[in-house]
Order: structure tokens, then C-alpha cells, then sequence
């Protein structure tokens, strides 16, 4: 047996220079970082560190529309189909791209969750004493889907993620 291998009945760790220790199990070594060094774990990949590199312009293009498909139904709709862009594109794209996907599943459960605020302001119109809180609820609905779309589209175009203020978590 070579002075190089440790003797299989001896299973006292030995110490190498730089801090290394050598496992009883040499199957199994035993990695144990230098003294002193700062040793961590590598990052996993994260698609908000690395979306810059893999995301292609077809893919940015189709982003932005479903974060601005809000604003272009709530002109042709009346404010009321503004969810159906974004999940057209989340249908579209959801098993070709994770960067569009999120931002069509995002945009959907944002406008969803402005749709159902609407049609709660539209009942509350059919009370006399609640119409001004529905008045209010309109504005915010309007300002709201405006500015949070506008911003995502703006952070699309920019490769990154955009994560609206609330919505309800259907799409993922």
C-alpha cells in the first residue's frame, strides 16, 4: 500500500496544510474551508440577477404589451376587459418564457383585482350616501391601473421583474 493512502483501520482525521482535514470515509471526503477565508455557497440563479443576459427582444416586446394591455382595454373597454391582455399573454407565453410570464401573470392579478374593485364601486352607485366612496374607488382604480402599468412597462423594458403593489394570486 502506497505511504500516499491513508490505511483503511486508521480513521483519525488528518490534518494537510491550508486547513483541509481528510474523512474517515474516503468515499465520502470532507471538505472543511480554511481558516480565516470567507467561504459561502454559491447563488442560486435567480431570474432578477440574470434576466438582463437571457432575455431576447421578441420577449421584452411581448412584456411590455401585457403590462400596457391594461391601459389600451381600459380605452377600448371602458375599463373593464383590462385583465384579458395580460392572460392572452400569459396563455401565449407561459411555457416559452419565465421573464413574460411573470410579467403577464403579474399585470393579470393586479387587473383583476381592479376589476373586481369596480364593479364593487359600480354597486356601491346604486346607493345614494356610498356614491361618493364609489367616486373615489373609480379614481383610484383609474390612477392606480395607469401609474402601475405604465411603471411596469417602464421596468420591462429595462429587463427586470415589476411587482405591483397587490392583487390576487390566481396566475402564477
Amino acid at each position: 500500500m502506497s505511504n500516499n493512502q491513508p490505511q483503511a483501520d486508521n480513521f483519525s482525521n488528518q490534518q494537510y496544510p491550508g486547513g483541509h482535514t481528510e474523512s474517515p470515509n474516503p468515499s465520502y471526503p470532507q471538505y472543511a474551508p480554511p481558516s480565516g477565508s470567507s467561504y459561502s455557497a454559491p447563488l442560486p440563479n435567480l431570474p432578477h440577477l440574470n434576466a438582463s443576459n437571457a432575455v431576447t427582444t421578441d420577449e421584452r416586446t411581448m412584456a411590455i404589451l401585457a403590462h400596457l394591455a391594461a391601459v389600451i382595454a381600459m380605452v377600448v373597454s371602458a375599463g373593464w376587459l383590462t385583465f384579458v391582455g395580460p392572460l392572452v399573454v400569459w396563455f401565449i407565453y407561459k411555457d416559452k418564457s419565465r421573464f413574460v410570464r411573470n410579467a403577464a401573470a403579474g399585470a393579470f392579478n393586479f387587473n383583476l383585482a381592479m376589476t373586481i374593485t369596480s364593479v364593487v364601486a359600480w354597486i356601491l352607485c346604486f346607493t345614494i350616501i356610498l356614491i361618493p366612496v364609489s367616486i373615489i374607488a373609480f379614481i383610484v382604480v383609474f390612477v392606480m391601473t395607469l401609474v402601475c402599468s405604465i411603471k411596469g412597462a417602464l421596468k420591462a423594458s429595462n429587463n427586470e421583474l415589476y411587482r405591483y403593489p397587490f392583487g390576487i394570486n390566481l396566475l402564477d
